[in-house]
């Protein structure tokens, strides 16, 4: 045992927060027994855990052995032919991460109570009748014992034995439970998901009391040894999609991944796109809808947002909002994040082109209008609007890195003294500061946040190529794009779904949020095994 504590310890680098209780334990063992007190199986190298086999050392003295059974339930004389022997012993844990109520209140407490009453095997005593840890199971290599350590469990050891117990006492402070950070919202549940995987396991739990509910564990990291939850719905899933997601995990080999976008950004289809093909989210009843729709949630331990899978494109501008509000509300609501998503696209690149190539599409006052504001200007339309776009992404980017209340002061005040001080300056025209102002307001009603940056970066593209070819170089961006878009996968299925390849039933839950009877089916193009989702919804037929 000293020598493995020994070995534990220089393996950790003799951290300061590695708590060793040294223990000495009594224990009653026949006078035919060793002097260790270990069993043949255990001086042959194996402990299997079970109780050890008595053999005489007399063969001729058959009298005897039937005596000693014959009297084995009378206490007195049993203790006369056993003799009392120190055992000693040790629990291991760190402290920060171990609960140390736990192994004080259900270990420490129970041992010394039945510090006289071993007998027999006092490891197989132990864990059957004395550690009160739901989580308990037998360990045999030091690589588990030093991985139950780093992982907040508890280690017993004992002197001359080959098996220790891993306690399950991890406790470490970890988050409340709190609202949303990054997916306000108006109606529906508050919970967000926090870094803790088995409170985010249980917040899923809570949400989908459905009994065919699964959950598959990982392990990633050489060293971190982060553990990594597969979530699905049996009996809904689509078995190869589902076994497409394990397959690319077990793919990772990675050091360390310090949060669900490195999963992310390893198992996607395509590194070369700017789409995210994975949808990520920190609401507990956003994973439980999608669980019940056919997807796979896949949550790492120590983030606090969730990757589903797989996705289409309309997926990043759906919010399970919309389900909490009537279903015109919901339509004109999900209307509008699209109209504002080609106003984030198209409008700074519509402004270069009609002005620098194509001013008589417009209306002649507004031409006229337009070019007075612009008359003297020192720079061409393609550099002002570079120009407003890059600083406002700056402003963007200093309020977020900011605390809270300092990033929105200087967002709102950087953005109007730039405004402001740039047209009196005659740099850019008032036109282009509202131009500039609509696309930024436009891009934050997209609800995914990876979907929005995106769309930003998307944004330049059009704006380059409507300085070089006008509309014509608008039309061949989005041409492009879209034939990207058709070819681009998520775990196999298509990024495009549910218009290419096409199904009309899947409509009635993309552009508008049809009402809640009419929504029966599950999304065709994931090929769940019930696709049946609601019946008629108490109508009648």
């Amino acid at each position: 045992m000293n020598n493995n504590i020994e070995f534990i310890r220089r393996l950790l680098g003799n951290p300061d927060d590695l708590v060793i209780r040294e223990l000495t334990l009594e224990t009653f063992n026949d006078n035919h027994e060793n002097e260790q007190g270990d069993c043949p199986s255990s001086r042959s190298g194996h402990d299997d855990g079970n109780l050890p086999i008595q053999t005489l050392s007399d063969p001729e003295n058959n009298d005897s052995k039937i005596n000693q059974l014959n009297i084995i339930d009378e206490r007195p004389l049993e203790k006369a032919k056993q003799k009392k022997q120190k055992i000693h012993c040790s629990i291991l844990y760190l402290s920060g991460l171990s609960n140390t109520n736990i192994i004080n209140d259900n270990i420490l407490k129970n041992l010394q109570r039945k510090t006289n009453e071993f007998n027999g095997d006092i490891l197989d005593q132990i864990y059957q009748e004395i550690i009160a840890v739901t989580e308990t199971k037998r360990v045999n290599t030091l690589e588990q014992v030093v991985h139950a350590l780093l992982s907040g469990r508890s280690i017993f050891l004992i002197d001359g034995k080959m098996t220790a117990l891993d306690m399950g006492t991890a406790g470490s402070e970890k988050r409340a439970l709190d609202e949303p950070q990054s997916e306000a919202l108006i109606r529906g549940p508050r919970l967000a998901f926090i870094e803790s995987i088995e409170t985010n396991l249980t917040l899923i739990r809570r949400e989908l009391k459905d009994p065919n509910l699964r959950f598959k564990m990982h392990e990633v990291g050489r060293r971190s040894k982060q553990k990594i939850a597969v979530c699905y719905v049996e009996g809904i899933v689509n078995p190869d999609i589902l076994d497409e997601v394990n397959r690319r995990l077990k793919t990772i080999d990675i050091d360390f991944a310090p949060d669900s976008g490195v999963i992310e950004q390893w198992i996607e289809d395509s590194f070369l796109s700017p789409f995210p093909q994975l949808l990520d989210t920190e609401r507990p009843d956003r994973v439980s809808y999608n669980l019940m729709q056919g997807k796979v949630a896949i949550l790492v331990d120590g983030s606090p947002f969730a990757l589903i899978a797989p996705i289409s494109f309309v997926d990043a501008f759906l919010t399970i909002e919309d389900f909490s509000q009537r279903w015109i509300i919901a339509t004109s609501m999900r209307l509008l994040r699209y109209f504002s998503m080609f106003i984030a696209l198209f409008l700074p690149g519509l402004y270069v082109a009609l002005t620098s190539f194509h001013p008589g599409m417009l209306p002649t006052q507004l031409t006229i209008s337009i070019a007075a504001t612009r008359e003297g200007g020192p720079f061409p339309a393609i550099v002002e609007v570079l120009l407003m776009a890059v600083t406002f992404e700056i402003l963007q980017e200093a309020s977020i890195r900011l605390p809270k209340i300092i990033g929105q002061t200087v967002g709102i005040v950087g953005g109007i003294v730039i405004g402001d001080v740039a047209v009196s300056a005659g740099i850019v025209g008032p036109a282009l500061v509202i131009v500039t102002s609509l696309t930024a307001m436009s891009s934050f009603t997209i609800p995914n946040y990876s979907m929005s940056i995106v769309l930003r970066i998307l944004r330049f593209i059009f704006v380059i190529a409507a300085s070089i070819f006008g509309l014509y170089g608008i039309i061949l961006v989005l041409i492009m794009i879209c034939i990207h878009i058709v070819n681009l996968k998520s775990m196999g299925t298509p990024y495009s779904g549910p218009f290419a390849p096409y199904f009309i039933d899947a409509l009635k839950n993309t552009f508008i949020r049809a009402p809640i009877m009419t929504l029966k089916k599950r999304p065709p193009y994931l090929e769940p095994i019930d696709d049946q989702k609601v019946n008629s919804g108490g109508q009648r037929q």
